[in-house]
């Protein structure tokens, strides 16, 4: 009989922090061993966080990292340890690597062998590619190592490892979050379950960094390709389980958590995101403008689930085309927030701007420029509310408008974190709707109303843009899936607002480069998901 008990260690690093991601280790390596695991199994490239990016460009990192993980050996213990880390080879190359730690030492390293190079994935930046490096023994057990990619690959490192005899094969990663990704790893990891005969352990990060989120939700595949448990989503979490690798039995010893649905799903990515970008960054305090309308709503709920009520602040800054009931709308949802709520009337500002540009402007009609100059009035005294108090201003703007452009520069776009800005608008009201279903944090008002901008007289936002459940579907088939306008057209849209959106994405890509970090949950985000030139005179066609 070869029981092996096997610990997954979906853990929160931080990137560049060695010693406190080394401690966070030990911490976790001790409660599984209190839980009786033979091997703890810690998620990709664990002693310097993901993605360290440039900082693997600096010899001193690399050298700090593997001394961290060496000390990190001598303190371990009886229990295995999976760790990853950033390896600096004697050929002068790096790699993306995962050390087998027993005994104060290390008894194996795995070279990950497929290196990403798309989305956010920048690995061959980086990273030379390792061969397959065999497998060890812990308790009879024979054991493979892969790292991320690799178990994505028909045929490849897992299914080679199970070649060379492995019988369980564990899966370290750094698996970003967008929407649905759960279930397509559980597909895959079936596929990969049945293609090896092997058991499968993948473990995988959790935490927020810059515009990724990573969303845990560990799981183990029985040989067959059905699941034996899997962790929870959006947490911390040590997933251990039993496997006799001789009899092909295994138990689940943490029962397996319930997946949440969509909206709560996007709901916690989104909360997780913020609450790590403010408390990495060393921020305590947020602040945003409060507009009456539901974007800005929606992230103040967001800021407040993610760092509590009383570390969020929530400005409402009327001109003379506010409304009453925007104004209304926003103090009463500050109320269910329980957050502080301050009016500064920027009217006089306003006018002040106005007179001083009037010699230039001449008897010019109002237009956008006027329009922006609110905008960027709201920017300015929220940026200077923030640099007084070491505040950090939360931007509220949404993924249909970053896509579009119908944002202003230096003004609803300026903050140091934009929290919604890969959400849809259609997907903002129903995530709207799933907050306010927990409890209360907005009124009626704030969602049904007709969207506006309120920076002329009886403005919408359909004054400028399409119907959102048009825009929307044309932003994700142009973005997302890159479509081109014909085939746009071929799903049954119109042929003129096809263009005119399309027109409008690829001319906003300065504006995009501009904005705030945010929080990546679509499958292509604004930022390092999409990196197309802002000089660009390409136009598609078909």
């Amino acid at each position: 009989m070869a029981l092996l008990r096997v610990a997954l260690c979906q853990i929160n690093t931080v990137v560049g922090d060695l010693k406190g991601n080394a401690a966070r280790i030990l911490v976790h390596c001790a409660a599984a061993a209190e839980s009786g695991a033979d091997i703890a199994v810690f998620p990709e490239l664990t002693i310097c966080g993901y993605p360290p990016e440039d900082l693997l460009h600096q010899p001193q990192f690399l050298f700090d990292s593997q001394a961290a993980l060496h000390d990190l050996a001598s303190a371990t213990g009886d229990i295995y340890a999976v760790v990853g880390f950033p390896e600096a080879g004697e050929d002068g190359k790096i790699y993306n690597s995962a050390a087998v730690l027993h005994g104060g030492q290390i008894k194996h390293i795995y070279r990950k062998v497929a290196l990403p190079n798309y989305g956010v994935f920048d690995e061959q930046r980086y990273f030379a590619p390792g061969q397959d490096s065999g497998v060890f023994t812990v308790n009879g057990t024979k054991i493979g190592i892969t790292i991320c990619q690799d178990i994505w690959e028909d045929k490849g490192p897992a299914w080679k490892a199970a070649k060379q005899g492995a019988e369980l094969i564990l899966n370290i990663n750094a698996s970003p979050y967008h929407m649905a990704k759960g279930r397509e790893r559980e597909l895959m990891l079936r596929d990969r379950a049945i293609e090896t005969g092997d058991w499968l352990a993948y473990v995988n990060l959790v935490g927020g960094q810059d515009e990724l989120v990573f969303d845990g939700q560990s799981i183990v595949v029985r040989p067959d390709g059905s699941v034996l448990t899997q962790g929870l989503q959006f947490k911390e979490d040590m997933l251990v389980f039993d496997i006799d690798a001789s009899t092909g039995s295994g138990e689940a010893i943490t029962a397996p958590a319930t997946p949440l649905g969509e909206a709560a799903e996007v709901y916690a990515a989104l909360v997780l995101g913020t609450r790590d970008y403010m408390s990495k960054n060393g921020f305590t305090t947020a602040v945003l403008g409060m507009s009456g309308g539901i974007d800005s709503a929606l992230a103040a709920a967001i800021a407040v689930d993610a760092v509590g009520a009383d570390n969020v602040k929530a400005v409402y800054m009327p001109t003379r085309f506010s409304s009453e009931d925007s104004r209304e709308d926003a103090a009463e949802t500050a109320a269910l927030l329980k957050i502080e709520f301050k009016v500064i009337d920027i009217d006089n500002v306003f006018e002040t701007y106005l007179a001083t540009l009037r010699p230039y402007f001449g008897t010019l009609p109002f237009n956008v420029a006027e329009e922006n100059l609110q905008a960027r009035i709201r920017g300015t005294m929220l940026m200077a509310l923030a640099n007084k108090f070491h505040w950090i201003v939360l931007a509220t703007g949404n993924k249909s408008e970053m896509a579009v452009g119908y944002a202003t520069l230096y003004g609803d776009m300026a903050g140091g974190f934009e929290v919604i800005k890969d959400v849809p608008k259609t997907l903002v009201y129903k995530l709207a709707d799933f907050r306010n279903a927990v409890s209360p944090v907005m009124p009626a008002n704030v969602i049904n109303k007709a969207p506006t901008a309120e920076l002329r007289p009886d403005q919408k936002d359909t004054d400028s843009l399409p119907p959102y459940d048009i825009l929307d579907p044309i932003i994700n088939a142009y973005v997302e899936q890159d479509l081109s306008p014909d085939e746009i057209e071929a799903l049954g849209y119109p042929r003129a607002t096809v263009d005119n959106v399309t027109r409008l994405i690829d001319r906003n890509e300065y504006k995009r480069r501009q904005a705030p970090p945010g929080i990546k949950i679509t499958a292509k985000a604004f930022g390092k998901d999409r990196r197309l030139p802002i000089t660009n005179g390409y136009r598609r066609n078909k």
